[in-house]
């Protein structure tokens, strides 16, 4: 089954920390920022499609924006949304490559 358009935008890009390189190494979880509209199906569906692997589990967390202020200017950072994808046992992503 080939990606199509939709999955193509649902998935942003990887998010590359500290932590998210644990979760890869200890449980086999990768971490992508995701389009705000996109439910835990909609990322699943994305992964497997795009990756060719087997979906175990998804969890989506919005993250909230953060207020910036530099002397008396104030202002707002956007939030974003980002899911956390636990592959089954013995499958990997590249995730560095481009998504």
């Amino acid at each position: 089954m080939s990606a199509n358009f939709k999955d193509m935008n649902t998935l942003l890009y990887p998010v590359i920390t500290e932590k998210s390189y644990m979760a890869r190494a200890d449980n086999n979880q990768y971490v992508f920022k995701v389009a705000r509209q996109a439910t835990k199906a909609d990322v699943k569906r994305a992964v497997e499609r795009i990756f060719e692997v087997d979906v175990e589990r998804v969890q989506v967390i919005n993250i909230p924006g953060k207020e910036k202020r530099r002397g008396m200017h104030s202002g707002r950072r956007p939030g974003y949304r980002k899911a956390v994808v636990r592959l089954a046992e013995g499958q990997t992503i590249d995730a560095d490559e481009e998504v």
